[in-house]
């Protein structure tokens, strides 16, 4: 066998998918480790993974017997911590805060998300379109869902920098004391925003969650928050930024007006089915010993389900197309699964379409297979990806998104090919 094998290092990052294939000859589960001495059981197979979702008698969320156990400056540790959110408990107190967070995302009209999204990449394209290239993540893919939370928070965009360098440290710490201080940014930033909307609570966001009759305390408020910013900020950079990737490497991407073409709903359903921007996550802990599709589970020690390796299980899939966009475990499964994944796919559906719409003749400024990918056991994420296009100017008279090309119907050669598509013809996301 292969002994425990990292998924933090840089041989995991640039090739996950050839190590959940050597992963697979354990069986449904493998031990990995997490951060260096952090152990874990991986779970590979679709099947197991719908498995350990379901089960809330034999699987618990609540992390706190096992956190006990690592360093307390352990950089994994803010991402697997326990908090007072829907994330890290069980049963009563769970159902608890996912109302909460639930009702409240509810709140949120898709149209007026789309108009928040639209105003988002139009600020960011409008400082680097005429400039003629973008680094599409560090310019586009990673501040834009922090622009659209600051509208739905109703919050200046000072805060913008402070939260972003606070989220980035948290979900790709280079040591402990980043991740720790990441974790208390990020807590700092959230009791600056309840204390305010305390005292003036209005249409947002946080207002809701402080209104909803479950009557969360401050630091209850703050959680949930933790847990959307989370959900909604590092995953959506991640799918945004793996769709582009995607649509600029593969001509069968590109629009014409004369041909039928794929489409921003057909890449992101592709990077949900083979490399979603949460690769692994889903931790649970056994509440005993457990038996796992032949593997042996000591009891509060973490099972992570690898919804990468899940989604491209070939033992458990169904050969042909894939026109069950549902189906899929990017967004998880069970009683934990992401309750916003609807504005997700909205959000990133809607900054690829503006960014398209705006420069038509985009490309790759390098070979596909020359970006790089940060390491890192949970996420699918691109460190860059640099790219060219026809300069325009965004705030001149009479242009929009639909007449600032000079040309819709031809376009440069694309550097590589991606990876090829689950299918062609998936259906559209569910409303």
């Amino acid at each position: 066998m292969l002994g425990r094998v990292a998924l933090w290092g840089p041989e995991f990052a640039a090739d996950p998918h050839a190590v959940y294939a050597r992963l697979r000859d354990y069986g449904a589960c493998a031990p990995v480790e997490l951060a260096p001495g952090v152990n874990a059981t991986l779970v590979t197979s679709y099947r197991a993974a719908l498995d350990v979702l379901h089960d809330t008698e034999t699987y618990s969320k609540d992390p706190r017997v096992w956190q006990h156990t690592i360093p307390a400056d352990s950089q994994i540790l803010p991402m697997m911590m326990w908090r007072p959110n829907a994330l890290f408990n069980d049963d009563e107190t769970h159902a608890r805060y996912r109302q909460a967070i639930s009702d409240s995302l509810s709140l949120i009209e898709p149209h007026e998300l789309r108009d928040i999204t639209h105003r988002a990449a139009d600020t960011l394209i409008r400082d680097f379109a005429a400039r003629g290239e973008a680094d599409l993540i560090g310019q586009y893919a990673l501040p834009l869902p922090l622009l659209v939370f600051n509208d739905l928070f109703s919050m200046p965009e000072t805060h913008g920098e402070q939260f972003v360098t606070a989220v980035n440290r948290m979900f790709d710490a280079a040591s402990p004391e980043e991740a720790a201080r990441g974790n208390e940014e990020i807590t700092r930033y959230l009791i600056e925003l309840v204390t305010m909307k305390r005292g003036r609570p209005g249409q947002d966001l946080a207002s809701w969650l402080i209104e909803h009759p479950t009557a969360l305390n401050d630091q209850e408020v703050v959680d949930q928050l933790v847990t959307a910013l989370s959900a909604g900020y590092e995953p959506v950079t991640n799918l945004i930024g793996n769709a582009l990737s995607r649509m600029l490497s593969d001509p069968r991407y590109y629009r014409t007006v004369s041909s039928g073409a794929l489409t921003a709903t057909d890449a992101i359903t592709d990077v949900l089915w083979n490399d979603p921007p949460l690769a692994n996550y889903s931790v649970h802990y056994p509440r005993r010993d457990v038996d796992l599709h032949g593997t042996w589970i000591p009891a509060h020690t973490p099972v992570v389900i690898s919804y990468a390796a899940a989604n491209t299980c070939p033992a458990d899939l169904p050969p042909g197309p894939r026109t069950d966009y549902g189906a899929h475990l990017a967004f998880a499964a069970g009683p934990h699964a992401c309750p916003a994944k609807q504005p997700a796919v909205l959000i990133a559906t809607t900054a690829i379409d503006r960014l398209t719409g705006w420069l038509c003749d985009i490309h790759l400024a390098v070979p596909y297979d020359q970006v790089a990918w940060r390491p890192g056991p949970f996420h699918r994420a691109l460190a860059s990806l640099p790219a060219r296009f026809t300069p325009i100017a965004p705030d001149q008279k009479g242009t929009s998104p639909w007449t600032a090309c000079p040309s819709s119907s031809t376009r440069q050669a694309a550097t590589s090919q991606g990876r090829p598509l689950a299918s062609a013809t998936q259906d559209p996301p569910s409303a």
